[in-house]
């Protein structure tokens, strides 16, 4: 997703002088095609995030475009304060790219997780908290991004994704992007689990199982159009994200449903990472598969749910 991201930022700049990238002491190999079309709107502000941030709301608010570009937990929670203050607090047109979210990173231990940023950011007034299922819909969201007036999170994987999409969608912020269709129950993914729920609805299609998969790549606004819907067709709701279960996707979603007045018959499964630190080092799918985040973990959930028993 991170190329995906270097080739389409890199189209825009050289489209719109008013885009600017600023990183945090990486990607200075990744951003050659941007620096070979925009040179002098690329900066490395270096190991100092939270004058990273200071400096892009700066800019923003001076007519530029900046994109902020560096691992999750470091373009989120280590400069939280000016984020809060210096960019939602005046409403700048920042948008911030976490990459490497969730567990990508999970061989460098927790200090490279980001497990609780949609949590977090999704707190700030006038945020809007983005996580593309796959590079395509990434690209549409970057787009989308320089056209917002207003602060954006962008949350990418690393390298590697598979796309899910064979031709790029209708992405607007806050509208689900439905995937498959299925009566019995619908699995709401965010950002890179979105072939993970693929696999799943996969799974139980061959156990005579209808189970829609809808990409939610907006978490905040959430489309509670969409989810009015399929509280009233589907017996079961499943969230499927590669954050805590606390505070994100799933947090939002039983937001939602403890709305009152809602005549919702759906149950909510919440499929996410536990409320505690990873303490051991692997690879991103051991660490998927320690949290119940693969396709069989995910299936298994739905057929509990749904009170079914595998075909035999």
């Amino acid at each position: 997703m991170r190329n995906a991201f270097a080739e389409e930022i890199a189209r825009l700049a050289a489209e719109d002088s008013r885009v600017v990238v600023l990183s945090g002491d990486i990607g200075n190999r990744l951003f050659r095609g941007f620096k070979s079309v925009a040179g002098g709107r690329f900066l490395n502000c270096g190991v100092a995030e939270a004058n990273m941030m200071g400096v892009a709301a700066g800019m923003a608010l001076s007519g530029l475009r900046p994109f902020v570009y560096t691992i999750a937990p470091f373009a989120t929670t280590r400069c939280l304060e000016q984020i809060r203050i210096d960019v939602c607090y005046h409403r700048a047109p920042v948008t911030i790219v976490g990459t490497g979210s969730g567990l990508s990173y999970a061989e460098l231990g927790p200090t490279h997780h980001s497990c609780e940023d949609l949590a977090i950011l999704r707190a700030l007034p006038d945020m809007t908290v983005v996580a593309p299922g796959d590079a395509i819909e990434l690209r549409c969201a970057v787009r989308a991004a320089l056209r917002h007036d207003g602060p954006i999170y962008i949350r990418i994987g690393k390298k590697g994704e598979p796309d899910v999409h064979r031709t790029e969608p209708e992405l607007r912020f806050g509208k689900a992007i439905r995937i498959r269709e299925g009566r019995d129950a619908c699995i709401l993914s965010t950002g890179t689990m979105l072939p993970v729920a693929v696999g799943a609805a996969e799974l139980l299609a061959a156990e005579g199982l209808s189970v829609g998969v809808e990409s939610f790549h907006t978490i905040k606004p959430l489309d509670e159009e969409r989810l009015e819907g399929l509280g009233r067709t589907c017996r079961l709701l499943v969230t499927l994200e590669e954050h805590s279960r606390i505070g994100g996707l799933g947090g939002a979603v039983s937001e939602w449903l403890a709305g009152a007045g809602r005549e919702v018959e759906a149950k909510l499964v919440i499929c996410g990472v536990d409320d505690a630190f990873m303490l051991e080092i692997g690879t991103q799918d051991y660490a998927r598969r320690k949290f119940g985040l693969t396709p069989e973990a995910v299936a298994a959930k739905l057929r509990t749910g749904l009170g079914a028993r595998r075909a035999m």
